[in-house]
């Protein structure tokens, strides 16, 4: 069980004690257990959509959505997503961009690439039916955390000299990336029936793309673009229902 709470004191702020995983082999150990995770913070940011839409109105609900997802996960995936922008748009070489990513400073493409990644997830969730918002939101969290597993199984990591993305590598294995793919499909379809489906596949494809794209940008994938996994998945998910909704 340790792994599991490794995993849930990384991605989100639930107050996990720090004695029930405090070893970096835990955290090593944890990738595994992204999607159960995912599946955790889902089903609480679900749970408080589905009790605000009664009180508000569904655009305030769906910012207050997004806002609380920021906050569940202290803004770790956005900053990586921030710091994969300033990187990668900002200059060519590999080395210099790899300098970049690890500045602490956030530049112009990343507050550009933070802001549309924000408009577009509430976009979306403010034009899902009032019945399938929740479902939206469900799958959408639980996406993310599933492909950030990908990433970590199936290409090399970037930075020679290491970083805190090296650590999951320890113990990677193609079997993770399987279950967290069969794992998203399955609740793709138990959540949304085929529209589900069709996002949790669109979410792979898209995952498995960026994964190519950043081995040719920087040779690798690091801690920052596993993040942007996430923000890029979880957008990608939504926008697929949407489209199902509309067609």
């Amino acid at each position: 069980m340790k792994p599991l709470f490794a995993a849930l004191r990384f991605l989100s702020i639930l107050p996990i004690p720090q004695s029930w995983a405090s070893d970096a082999k835990h955290l090593s150990h944890s990738v595994k257990f992204f999607p159960v995770t995912g599946l955790i913070m889902a089903a609480i940011a679900a749970g408080f959509v589905w009790l605000f839409s009664f009180l508000l109105p569904q655009m305030v609900v769906a910012s207050m959505a997004v806002i609380l997802l920021a906050a569940i996960t202290r803004g770790l995936h956005l900053d990586g997503l921030a710091d994969m922008a300033d990187g990668f748009w900002s200059v060519s070489d590999r080395q210099r961009t790899l300098e970049i990513m690890k500045d602490s400073y956030i530049g112009a493409m990343g507050v550009i690439a933070i802001a549309c990644i924000l408009l577009l997830k509430f976009a979306c969730l403010s034009s899902l039916g009032e019945d399938t918002l929740w479902r939206g939101i469900l799958l959408m969290v639980l996406s993310g955390r599933c492909m950030m597993v990908l990433p970590i199984s199936l290409f090399p990591y970037a930075r020679k000299e290491g970083g805190l993305g090296k650590l999951f590598y320890e113990t990677r294995t193609v079997f993770n990336a399987v279950w967290a793919v069969l794992f998203v499909l399955a609740a793709g379809w138990f959540i949304a029936g085929l529209a589900g489906i069709a996002a949790a596949i669109a979410s792979v494809l898209v995952t498995i793309v960026f994964g190519f794209y950043c081995k040719w940008k920087i040779g690798g994938v690091t801690g920052d673009t596993i993040g942007a996994t996430c923000e890029i998945t979880e957008v990608v998910t939504v926008l697929v229902m949407c489209a199902w909704a509309v067609s």
